[in-house]
């Protein structure tokens, strides 16, 4: 080692050796180099290709985009309007509403457009300004506990993130929501406040509809107001009468192949007979009933549980989740109707939407036969509003009754309380209305245009998809009362689920479905409490979270204490799921079980009564146990006193004063730890 590092070295040998090095250092830098180049030689040749590939990714996109890219402002300009009624819409009325008002603009001379915020890009609303006379309405309805609606959620979203300046923005909202409900009308409240924060100018008065309430005296009334408003803003003036103007004309198919006619699909043509994932409210699926049977022992009504197939479906639930249901309308009314009007219900047509730049081309899947329309896609049992009475005024020959029709669908006072009377109180149907005015007989092309679309119906899920992946199962009660007229009428769903017979094949046992996500949630960690207060059919998704906790329980979790209230009118007639109930009790999953029977004696007991029995425990579960409390069922009457029973709780063993109470409570619901799955 020292030698090779002696400077007097033989010169020779040192000469010798550099060369075997430099040979040597070439030898190597070759193969470096080589390497090196073979190296970016590869990773140019990948990454070009990357390159290549990528621009074609915006193109695949561009094909199933959906109408967003088109701006509404251009559309507005293109088409001469000024005026765009946005609707947020779960069940079709604020859509109906927004429609209502878009039509009602050219009485002023202005130009209106019903759109979906879902389908636009809303932060043109900065840009509204560039039209003269310009106006942007919002019919918003409000779902669940204070959400918007799924149309509107990304509108929802865009303003609280937003901060444009909507300083040139002219804007006017009407809300429609539910007073039996938390949060009354929290969206169309939020929109109005937020987009005055954004710098709009409001022109009119927030307008707040009551479903509990009657809902189109509330959108008439405001609507009256509404547009006098407008005039004084724009300095126009009403150019008239009212007139009928038809959106829709009617085209008959003679000679039509029978492949290209919708049979009662909600979206793609026979996706019924071709069935593919995902399914959602535009592609249901198509859902096998492989159990139903009678739950209550005795009573008037008939309580049910259903349990639906969905295997091989891809569908996926959790417990607390909705099933949506796409139900048919009774043949026997559908037939009435078609006699009434003197119609030929097979013959097939196609409602065509006169203005041709609207996205909504029909006012549902055409072409198709007047009898799958009334079937499938038309609401025809419940009381249509005023503007389908007004429009139909016109075909009525006797002056008589032209004159009362007209007269349910103006504005005066006298006419409010004729229809509350004569349509709303008397649940008069469109059947009953054409049956009780012989002299009325419209094109019933012209009332398929008119009739608001039949929509799902939404059943609290009554099973754990843990227990339970392939099946969804339902709880629910038939509807069927009399009216002051004398007249049976029936809910649409619950009485066409209940003529489904489980068979092994055959359309009589197919359900179309979807499932809609919920915010009714198991606490995450297991070893948390659970309060559940579910009277009636309000058990069902309570149904779902015990066997839930029975399944954590045998994964070796440790499961909290699992409490259950539960109320019907007789323990020996309607007490449901009684065998389930006291079996998971005993195999100790249900840790307390504590039924109400309303009519057992002589004075009513009902869930809040036994709640404030067992205040104590309830407030230890509570306060110390961090327990989650859930209620599920009515919300006019149940689910209002089951929360002021925990105001007086919470007052009583927390000492605070009421408003500290009901202050207590909201915080508990905005932490999650007290859940409504309520309707009216």
């Amino acid at each position: 080692l020292t030698a090779m590092g002696d400077p007097s070295m033989d010169p020779t040998i040192s000469a010798a050796d550099s060369t075997a090095q430099q040979d040597s250092l070439f030898s190597m830098m070759d193969v470096f180099l080589i390497s090196l180049i073979t190296g970016l030689f590869t990773y140019w040749f990948f990454f070009r290709k990357k390159k290549e590939e990528v621009p074609d990714l915006p193109k695949m996109q561009s094909v199933v985009a959906p109408v967003r890219d088109s701006s509404f402002i251009e559309k507005m300009k293109k088409t001469g309007r000024n005026i765009v009624v946005f609707y947020g819409s779960q069940t079709g009325t604020a859509e109906e509403f927004a429609n209502r008002l878009s039509k009602d603009a050219h009485r002023y001379g202005l130009r209106g457009m019903a759109a979906d915020p879902e389908e636009y890009d809303l932060s043109d609303l900065s840009r509204l300004s560039e039209i003269d006379k310009s106006l942007a309405v919002f019919c918003m309805a409000t779902y669940g506990e204070g959400d918007p609606t799924d149309n509107a959620q990304d509108f929802y979203d865009w303003l609280q993130e937003a901060d444009a300046d909507l300083s040139g923005l002219r804007f006017a909202v009407f809300g429609l929501g539910n007073k039996t409900y938390e949060h009354f009308n929290a969206m169309g409240k939020y929109v109005d406040k937020r987009l005055e924060e954004l710098g709009a100018q409001r022109i009119f008065e927030l307008g707040l509809g009551d479903d509990d309430g009657n809902l189109e005296e509330d959108f008439i009334t405001w609507r009256e107001q509404f547009w006098p408003a407008v005039c004084e803003h724009f300095g126009v003036e009403a150019t008239g009468e009212e007139s009928s103007i038809r959106q829709y004309e009617l085209v008959v198919h003679t000679d039509v192949n029978m492949n290209k006619v919708y049979t009662g699909e909600m979206g793609r043509l026979k996706s019924y007979e071709n069935q593919k994932p995902p399914f959602d409210a535009k592609n249901p699926f198509l859902a096998q009933v492989t159990e139903n049977r009678k739950l209550n022992e005795g009573g008037e009504r008939h309580l049910m549980h259903l349990e639906l197939d969905i295997s091989n479906s891809k569908i996926r639930y959790e417990s607390g989740d909705h099933v949506a249901v796409y139900p048919a309308n009774d043949s026997s009314l559908v037939n009435q109707i078609g006699e009434i009007l003197g119609t030929d219900l097979d013959t097939i047509m196609s409602l065509n939407n006169l203005d041709e730049e609207s996205n909504k081309k029909h006012p549902f899947p055409c072409p198709t036969s007047y009898r799958t329309a009334l079937t499938y896609y038309l609401d025809i049992t419940n009381p249509p509003r005023t503007n389908v009475l007004y429009e139909l005024a016109q075909y009525a020959t006797d002056s008589g009754e032209q004159e009362r029709l007209r007269k349910m669908a103006s504005s005066a006072a006298d006419g409010k309380a004729l229809y509350l009377s004569w349509v709303v109180e008397a649940r008069r149907n469109i059947l009953a209305i054409l049956q009780d005015m012989p002299s009325l007989r419209p094109p019933i092309d012209h009332l398929c245009e008119l009739l608001p679309r039949l929509q799902a119906r939404y059943y609290s899920i009554a099973s754990s998809s843990k227990v339970h992946p392939n099946s969804i199962h339902i709880c629910a009660v038939t509807v069927e009362y009399e009216t002051k007229t004398g007249r049976l009428n029936k809910g649409v769903a619950t009485n066409w689920l209940k003529n489904k017979v489980p068979a092994q094949n055959g359309s009589s046992s197919l359900v179309p479905v979807y499932v809609r996500k919920s915010q009714f949630r198991l606490p995450f960690k297991p070893s948390t409490p659970v309060i559940m207060i579910g009277p009636g059919t309000g058990i069902a998704p309570f149904m779902g979270f015990i066997q839930e906790r029975a399944w954590l329980k045998q994964q070796g979790k440790e499961v909290g204490e699992t409490v259950l209230y539960y109320g019907c009118r007789h323990e020996r007639e309607d007490y449901l799921y009684r065998e389930e109930l006291a079996r998971f009790q005993k195999e100790g999953v249900l840790t307390q079980l504590n039924v109400a029977f309303s009519r057992d004696q002589a004075e009513k007991v009902y869930v809040q009564h036994l709640l404030k029995k067992n205040k104590e425990h309830v407030w230890k579960l509570v306060n110390e146990g961090m327990a989650h409390i859930y209620v599920c069922g009515d919300a006019r009457n149940m689910a209002r006193d089951v929360q002021n029973t925990f105001y007086e709780i919470v007052s009583e063993f927390g000492n605070m004063s009421q408003p500290q109470a009901v202050d207590y409570v909201k915080k508990l619901m905005t932490k999650g730890r007290y859940s409504l799955d309520v309707w009216s």
